[in-house]
């Protein structure tokens, strides 16, 4: 028997997850110090994100004939996240000075230590709060899932594509990072 709206509206309590109130924080990292990088307007200027994909690979082991699926290795997707040029290019001069740091222009020197380039980020997913409760908050806004990505470094800044043809857009880029591994944070903001 399918399910009425009546059972619909009492499950999902508080209209459900939206993937427009989130916010990435990516604070310091190799090269940033002197483009003018704020975390604050990148968190602003961060159009899109994910959260995370879980895997964990299966192991065939055949058997007379058969597949028997054991648990293999987790594995981490790579990390993409598309911002919002700015009129300055600030964040993708950091993020190109970041992959100069990593691996220089000339002659492909560069840092060796990843601790020296690679840098943690956190994803926070936020829900809406009701309106009695949100006028005590503020922004009407509480973090309802928060993702932390360990020893992130980008391996692809996108092209921005320029023409004549486009007239009432704003240049937007994405930026592709490697992740040694992420977890849930169930900390308290």
């Amino acid at each position: 028997m399918p399910h009425s709206i009546e059972k619909i509206k009492s499950t999902l309590i508080g209209g459900g997850a939206r993937p427009n109130l989130f916010q990435v924080d990516l604070t310091s990292f190799p090269g940033s110090g002197d483009t003018g990088y704020d975390s604050d307007s990148f968190s602003v200027l961060c159009k899109a994100a994910q959260l995370p994909a879980s895997n964990v690979a299966s192991i065939d082991v055949p058997f007379r004939g058969r597949i028997f699926k054991v648990a293999g290795d987790r594995t981490f997707d790579t990390w993409t996240v598309t911002v919002i040029n700015d009129n300055d290019f600030v964040i993708r001069t950091a993020m190109e000075r970041w992959m100069q740091e990593i691996a220089q222009y000339a002659d492909g020197s560069g840092l060796l230590n990843p601790a020296d380039y690679q840098v943690d980020a956190v994803v926070k997913q936020f829900k809406r709060l009701p309106s009695d409760t949100a006028a005590r908050s503020g922004d009407g806004l509480e973090t309802a899932k928060k993702y932390k990505f360990y020893g992130l470094f980008p391996t692809n800044i996108a092209a921005i594509d320029l023409s004549y043809d486009t007239s009432d857009t704003i240049e937007e880029f994405t930026v592709e990072f490697q992740v040694q591994y992420w977890s849930p944070d169930n900390s308290a903001d």
